[in-house]
């Protein structure tokens, strides 16, 4: 498996609350991978994702076992989001100035083709493959909702002054619920992670193209960057990318 990783600042924000993290050969052969978009203040942002990043990565590390089946991969990540929560949680009952503070946060843990990807909040998972592009992952956003109850279109909540409402995070709540998708993933396609910086700047079939269609995919995550500047890119970006290659592991 192959993986390229971007973050950048944007043009608008002074500074980059995004945090995103990644185990190659973890125990057991698993492939972990953590993307993280804070909020609550530029360092209380930017601390409480890189919490997020750390607590996941280090408790999924630890309980991942070579046997493991899926479902209880799928309970080792959610029981890992909630150590997550009660991190940011606990460092912010310590620190008056980061009472508040959260983050979004999408994972996922690969092997032998088989992917658990979790969720909270508006950060986003895509598998990509035959030339096509699929979300995996559900936004717990205000649009969201907006959207399934027929009030805007997909389209409209791109640009709509509310999109970055969330409507769950790690951190404000004591107690959290992510949801879990099963994807396999076949060689030659893709998973993406990545911070709405980068969704709400770059269209879905605009991520396709340039995966598919534009150039080497070892330079993918910067074009896609490119085009986010080019329209404004007043969020910060972070994006993380797996490629299952053809005739091998």
């Amino acid at each position: 498996m192959k993986i390229w990783k971007i973050t950048d600042t944007g043009l608008v924000r002074k500074d980059n609350q995004d945090s995103y993290g990644v185990i190659e050969q973890a125990a057991g052969g698993y492939t972990i991978c953590v993307v993280c978009d804070g909020m609550g203040g530029a360092a209380a942002g930017a601390l409480a994702s890189s919490i997020a990043v750390e607590t996941f990565l280090q408790s999924v590390q630890s309980v991942l076992t070579a046997d493991a089946s899926t479902e209880q991969i799928q309970e080792m990540a959610s029981y890992s989001v909630t150590l997550a929560n009660k991190a940011i949680r606990e460092y912010a009952s310590r620190h008056e100035d980061c009472l508040g503070m959260g983050t979004t946060l999408v994972s996922a843990i690969a092997k032998d083709g088989n992917v658990i990807v979790s969720n909270v909040g508006d950060s986003r998972a895509y598998h990509i493959f035959n030339e096509d592009i699929v979300k995996i992952t559900k936004d717990h956003s205000l649009v969201e909702r907006m959207v399934e109850r027929g009030d805007i279109t997909e389209e409209e909540a791109r640009r709509h002054p509310k999109r970055n409402l969330i409507t769950r995070a790690l951190g404000p709540d004591s107690s959290i619920i992510c949801d879990s998708y099963i994807t396999a993933l076949k060689p030659g396609e893709y998973i993406l992670l990545c911070t709405d910086g980068l969704v709400d700047t770059v269209t879905d079939q605009e991520i396709l193209f340039e995966l598919v269609h534009s150039g080497p995919m070892e330079t993918c995550l910067q074009r896609l960057l490119t085009i986010a500047k080019a329209n404004g890119a007043p969020d910060n970006i972070t994006a993380v990318l797996l490629y299952e290659e053809k005739g091998g592991a």
